[in-house]
């Protein structure tokens, strides 16, 4: 039985997995919960397994640096040890890695159904492939191609600086420099997080009155930035929907430069939560033209592939695979 895990800032989810005849998978059970309510991993893993379940390998895909196979997540307090787990799982087969590294692995076990093409003008190559995800955090990872085939490479490039593209982009940055004085991340902005930043960088800048539906602050009972969002998808409110389209505008800057730091001639893969929620943003033709400005690189980029990936359950599939892959 192989153990498979996706953890992240907001959710985990947890399957069983048996290797058939032939080598094709098939998921015994599967769960989800919620990350915040646990305050160790220990305990979904004790909820999980059925007492006495032999496992004989396990692969978790975690959001956070993975060192040395140790994991402090960047977005829970929880602190995850490869070496204790094969203790705790009683099996050496066990590998942490980093949530992106795992949806990357995914990527290449998705069906052509499970993708949006972008780029109206791309053109199918080989070569490395660039991975960005927004959801919880920014995720950044790429797939390099050796000629046969694709390794997945973990990186944190989602907390790298922001770098604005035009004017209001630099206002942004100047807003953020009062709230994160230290350091204005990616994160920052492409994340659930961001679409609140930038509510209320636009609602500060005067751009249009703030919506009455939107509350100041954070609420217990609602989800603030998810309601802007779809205020803004739906074109509700001209100051949520100014938000979706800045966010979407900055995510294609920032796929760009992952692609041209990774040389990804492969393509990019979109993955994480918020893409298939603001697809028609991502859609609209803005997310392209800032993918593609890049200067004397726009001929290079116009005719790489980006897809949208629309399948939830990517890290886990990564995780699934990732002994098989070996």
């Amino acid at each position: 039985m192989i153990l498979a895990g996706d953890i992240g800032g907001t959710k985990t989810v947890l399957a069983s997995i048996e290797t058939q005849a032939g080598g094709s998978t098939h998921i015994v059970r599967e769960q989800t919960y919620a990350s915040g309510e646990f305050r160790t991993f220990d305990e979904i893993i004790g909820l999980f397994l059925a007492d006495g379940e032999q496992i004989d390998a396990a692969a978790f895909g975690v959001a956070g640096p993975v060192i040395d196979q140790r994991c402090q997540t960047t977005n829970l307090p929880w602190l995850l040890d490869g070496s204790a787990l094969k203790i705790r799982l009683g099996t050496e087969r066990v590998r942490l890695l980093n949530d992106l590294e795992a949806m990357a692995v995914g990527m290449l076990h998705l069906e052509e159904q499970d993708f949006i093409e972008l780029n109206p003008n791309a053109v199918e190559q080989t070569g490395n492939i660039a991975v960005i995800a927004a959801g919880t955090g920014l995720g950044e990872a790429l797939l390099y191609w050796d000629g046969e085939r694709h390794h997945p490479v973990a990186t944190e490039g989602g907390h790298s600086d922001f770098a604005p593209q035009n004017e209001r982009q630099d206002q942004l940055l100047s807003y953020l420099r009062g709230l994160y004085p230290d350091h204005v991340s990616n994160e920052r902005i492409l994340s659930g997080n961001g679409f609140g930043h930038l509510y209320d960088f636009l609602a500060a800048s005067g751009y249009a009155p703030p919506c009455p539906a939107v509350p100041d602050h954070a609420a217990p009972d609602i989800d603030r930035n998810a309601l802007i969002s779809r205020l803004g998808i739906d074109g509700e409110d001209p100051l949520c929907r100014e938000a979706v389209r800045l966010f979407a505008e900055i995510y294609g800057a920032e796929a760009g430069n992952l692609a041209l730091r990774s040389f990804a001639t492969g393509g990019v893969f979109i993955g994480g939560g918020i893409g298939p929620k603001i697809r028609s943003a991502l859609e609209s033709g803005e997310f392209i033209q800032a993918f593609t400005a890049k200067g004397r690189f726009r001929p290079l980029l116009s005719t790489l592939s980006v897809k949208l990936a629309l399948n939830p359950r990517t890290p886990l599939l990564g995780a699934m695979h990732y002994f098989a892959a070996q």
